[in-house]
This record gives C-alpha cells, sequence and structure tokens, in this order.
C-alpha cells in the first residue's frame, strides 16, 4: 500500500456542465456503501480546484476559464512529478477530462527522455483547440494540449494574441512540447467526434478501437493489442472517462453520456489487463458527475468497483 499515491484534482473549470467536482466525493460515498476501506488505505493528497471561478465571468469564450486551467496544470504536473519522484504510482482522480492535460504534463517532467504512449478510454476525442472548439470548453482539448495541436486546417476562430499566449502555455507546460506523438495514442471506445478531430485522426491515423472490437475480441486480445501497438514507448498512461461505457446500462452520471459504449465488465477488464504491464505507470479516472445520475450514484460506484480493482492489479505487480 505503501507504493501507491492517490490525487484528488476535483477541478472542473473545462466542464461545459456543472457537477463533475462532486465525483471523488460521489466514489467516496460508494467506497462506504461498499464497506471498503480503500480511503484510508493509502495516502492521498488533495489538490485546490479553484473552483470558485466558477462564480466569475468568462473572460476568454474561445477557451473558457483558461486562467484557472493554466493554475491547475502547474499544480497536477507539479504533484504528479513530485509522486513518481517519491517512488510512488500515481492514481489521479479527478473532476473534468481537461486536468489530463496536466496529469501528462507531470509525466513528462519527471521522465522527459522516455517515450509516452497514452490509452484514452473515452467517448470523445479530446483533441480539439480553442481555434476549432465549438463550445470552448476546455476538457475537449486536453489531448491537444499534450500533442501540440491547433489543428489550423479546420479554425472556425481566431484568437487574440492574450488568448494565443494563454493557448501556447497549456501546450507548452514544463517547458516540453509535444509530450505526445499521434503514433503513440491509442483510442478505447471514442464514438462521438467532430469534423476538426476526424481530420487529425485520419491525417494521423491515430489508432481507435470501437466498442464493437472490443466486444468481439474480448478485453484481454484487445490489452495485448494495444501493448503491442505501445511497443516502443517506454512508459504508459490510461485516462479512463466514465463516458466511454454505456449510459443506458451504467447510468447518464457524466457530463457528456454517449449511448452505445462499454459494460463495466468490459471497461473494467481491459483497465486490468493493461495494467499488469509495469511500463504503465499511471492511472486517472475522470468525469463522475453525480449531479446528473439518473440512478442514484450508480456511476460513482461503477467507477469505484473499477478503480479498487485496478488498485489491487497494481498491488500485485510487485
Amino acid at each position: 500500500m505503501e507504493k501507491i499515491k492517490l490525487i484528488e484534482n476535483s477541478s472542473e473549470l473545462g466542464a461545459g456542465t456543472r457537477g463533475a467536482s462532486l465525483g471523488v466525493d460521489a466514489m467516496k460515498i460508494a467506497s462506504i456503501k461498499a464497506n471498503s476501506k480503500y480511503f484510508t488505505n493509502y495516502s492521498i493528497e488533495i489538490l485546490p480546484d479553484n473552483n470558485d471561478l466558477l462564480f466569475h465571468d468568462i473572460q476568454y469564450t474561445k477557451a473558457k476559464r483558461i486562467d484557472g486551467v493554466i493554475e491547475n496544470y502547474e499544480l497536477i504536473s507539479k504533484t504528479v512529478k513530485q509522486t513518481f519522484e517519491s517512488g510512488k504510482f500515481p492514481i489521479v482522480l479527478s473532476g473534468d477530462h481537461s486536468c489530463a492535460g496536466g496529469t501528462i504534463a507531470g509525466i513528462k517532467a519527471a521522465y522527459p527522455d522516455k517515450r509516452l504512449g497514452v490509452i484514452w478510454i473515452d467517448a470523445h476525442a479530446d483533441l480539439h483547440s480553442p481555434y476549432t472548439s465549438p463550445s470552448g470548453n476546455i476538457h475537449g482539448m486536453p489531448l491537444a494540449t499534450a500533442l501540440n495541436v491547433d489543428n489550423l486546417e479546420h479554425k472556425i476562430k481566431d484568437l487574440s494574441e492574450e488568448l494565443d499566449s494563454q493557448w501556447n502555455r497549456l501546450k507548452n507546460m514544463c517547458g516540453i512540447s509535444p509530450k505526445l506523438l499521434p503514433e503513440d495514442l491509442v483510442f478505447v471506445g471514442v464514438r462521438d467526434t467532430e469534423d476538426p478531430e476526424d481530420y487529425y485522426i485520419n491525417k494521423h491515423n491515430v489508432k481507435n478501437l470501437a466498442v464493437e472490437h472490443v466486444r468481439r475480441n474480448g478485453v484481454r486480445e484487445v490489452s495485448e493489442e494495444i501493448l503491442k501497438y505501445l511497443k516502443d514507448c517506454d512508459m504508459i498512461y490510461i485516462s479512463f472517462d466514465v463516458d466511454s461505457m454505456d449510459c443506458d446500462l451504467v447510468s447518464y452520471g457524466t457530463g457528456t453520456p454517449v449511448p452505445n459504449g462499454l459494460t463495466e465488465q468490459e471497461a473494467g477488464g481491459l483497465i486490468n489487463n493493461l495494467l499488469i504491464d509495469k511500463r504503465v505507470n499511471c492511472f486517472e479516472i475522470v468525469e463522475i458527475n453525480p449531479c446528473l445520475d439518473n440512478k442514484q450514484n450508480k456511476m460513482a460506484e461503477t467507477a469505484f468497483r473499477i478503480l479498487e480493482s485496478a488498485t489491487a492489479i497494481i498491488e500485485k505487480r510487485g
């Protein structure tokens, strides 16, 4: 148990719907209901979230609350880096998915010379930039920050010089850009994309394993396929957005639910099989929103079971 550190990052500044900041607390309630001592078994660092900015007027509509997101990136990247330096495995429990850009920055800050692979289990590609995003919500942009992508070929907006400078701060966080290569990215379950994202995915031939592919081939074979694809990577980060799961089978307790997703067994089984590989050195869960849950707290309960099972795999790795 000394090898794992939980990092609670409840920022929801990047989301378009309120409530993701309550996701970690909802999992804690789920653990109590399950009579689990999970949240007392591990050291946990709770980060300031800056969610008070939600009460303020939005300064940049093309990248909403980017000033607060920059602060969050700086904080989470520093914490993840320090966790590695202390010899522990970071499990990051986050609010909205914008936080993942800061996590990736922290991994690369700790290991700047190592090649990073990213497994993005999500209904969405999160490849937008402020130039392409129709909403301006930064939870749709974290991979663009890691890949250093503007995707100007599909630009629908112009940025002010000030906002462009802010956006570049996100992309260049920790002084490393890009932090990820498109050939080292694997999507699982991505099924709700927009034209600019489709353009980037097709241009760079980003690997995207559909839900049907997982269901047809099984989680063990698919995990082996992913790990083989990432064979040249020195380390691997898994980002698990709960909206990758089927909203009708699980619940609507997430900001942007999409039908026809993974089952709990498929998502959890895939994560567990991937975690057996010791190159996986960071795991993150995002976008649990109990305010939107149509089945009481089912999304958090489901996510907690996946988290507890994944943690057990990490412990067994020795």
